[in-house]
């Protein structure tokens, strides 16, 4: 990482992460739910390198990308699903 800052929204907040860090690192500064379990409980991630899925999100209008293996670019629209 470069020490350079990445500005992105998250949940409609602006948040920003170093470059070279990944989305998970941004929704971690407003939330710790990325989603919810189909009977409703909140979810967050697991295992961090991108096996469990609990970390999905919708980026830029794309749904269900893990969080924890998506690189942060300047201006992203993040959006949990809680």
């Amino acid at each position: 990482m470069s020490g350079d800052l990445i500005h992105l929204c998250v949940n409609g907040q602006s948040v920003a992460v170093p470059e070279g860090a990944n989305v998970v690192a941004a929704v971690a500064q407003v939330t710790t739910r990325f989603r919810r379990s189909v009977h409703g409980e909140p979810r967050a991630p697991l295992c961090g390198m991108g096996v469990c899925f609990e970390c999905r999100v919708r980026v830029d209008g794309h749904a269900n990308l893990r969080a924890c293996m998506t690189p942060v670019r300047e201006g992203m629209q993040v959006q949990t699903d809680d």
